[in-house]
């Protein structure tokens, strides 16, 4: 491991407006490490902007395939790496780590957009050994977030599982969805698209810290109604929970999700793998000093005495006392607003028609 020693201020933790994380620690795969020293032109009342820097990449594949039991699909598909939302729980920022950047503010900041993902996903598609199932958009970061207004990754790949009849599931916390309409309402006409719309809280001053770059909770409710009154099958996804900081709103939300049309709730409680153990703690010391010690304490209540515990049965809703309570009270909520559970909505795939491939010879039929 190498140590480079810094002399300009680098302040290990601060609040940087607009986003989520307050740091930004080396990926644990790199070998180089940063030390800060303070040279003492730094002052704490000044702010940082890090700006957003996309940059292009040319996907070799797209679709990623689990068999994680506690999942509920088998096939993923990420328009993005990164996340400008800036969702401070996100699990997905430690995969930052594989492109030797930090989970940290490097995660919201140094996003890629896979701009060949049309091309991509049609040779994918076509190929004869392929087997219909749904595909999940959004599993790992958010295929609404705000770069996509400009890249269109998103509307590009659900245009094309459109032509070709294949169903697909999305998961957003972005009132964005809205501009694609006109592709999922026909999609929804022939049982091939169910939407999750993710909403943790209804306090907007703590979703503001907490998923700073996301839509308003109010807006992603607002969202629900849009898809829900167009035909679109619409459910809501109350996650994660975290104990102590946004679980007082769980039957506020599903109770307003049951009015705004929504069809089914989700839910899971947050879970801390990799650097995210690190960059929660340092968020919650920057905003809610006073219960950093008693959240942890409760998190941990609910992983069996660890920060984080990778169990397949338990790593999505935790285990313990708190753990059931919650389960409980999700459950009672649900059965209140008449709602389903989320992922039990079987999509149609007997309609799929595998997309033609271009090609510079043409096609004699």
């Amino acid at each position: 491991m190498y140590i480079c020693t810094v002399s300009f201020p680098i302040p290990t933790t601060h609040p940087h407006k607009g986003r989520g994380a307050a740091s930004n620690p080396e990926g644990r795969f790199e070998k180089t490490r940063s030390v800060a020293e303070d040279d003492g032109w730094y002052r704490e009342d000044e702010t940082t902007r890090p700006p957003t820097e996309t940059r292009e990449e040319l996907a070799r594949s797209v679709i990623s395939r689990n068999d994680s039991p506690d999942i509920g699909f088998d096939q993923a598909l990420n328009p993005f790496r990164g996340c400008e939302h800036g969702c401070i729980y996100c699990y997905a920022r430690p995969s930052h780590g594989y492109l030797n950047l930090s989970a940290g503010l490097d995660f919201e900041t140094k996003l890629f957009a896979k701009i060949n993902l049309e091309e991509v996903l049609r040779g994918e598609l076509a190929k004869r050994s392929y087997v219909c199932k749904p595909i999940n958009i959004g599993s790992n970061t958010d295929p609404y977030q705000p770069i996509e207004k400009k890249w269109r990754l998103t509307r590009a790949a659900l245009a094309l599982l459109n032509e070709c009849n294949h169903p697909c599931t999305i998961v957003t916390k972005n009132a964005l969805i809205e501009r694609d309409l006109d592709i999922l309402v026909p999609m929804a006409e022939r049982n091939l698209v169910h939407v999750f719309i993710s909403i943790n809280s209804l306090d907007n001053k703590l979703a503001s810290k907490l998923e700073p770059r996301a839509s308003a909770p109010h807006r992603r409710m607002k969202a629900v109604e849009t898809l829900s009154r167009v035909g679109v099958p619409v459910g809501v996804l109350v996650a994660p929970i975290i104990p102590a900081l946004n679980e007082k709103d769980v039957e506020a939300i599903i109770e307003q999700a049951g009015a705004a049309g929504a069809r089914s709730i989700g839910y899971t409680c947050v879970r801390l793998p990799h650097e995210l153990k690190q960059l929660f703690r340092e968020w919650l010391e920057v905003h809610y000093p006073d219960r950093a010690s008693h959240i942890i304490s409760l998190i941990q209540q609910m992983n069996g005495g660890k920060d984080y515990d990778s169990n397949f049965a338990t790593r999505m809703r935790g285990q313990g006392v708190f753990a059931d309570i919650i389960r409980k009270r999700v459950q009672i909520a649900t059965r209140k607003a008449g709602l389903d559970r989320a992922w039990d909505t079987v999509l149609d795939t007997s309609q799929f028609v595998p997309p033609r491939i271009s090609s510079p010879q043409g096609e004699l039929f």
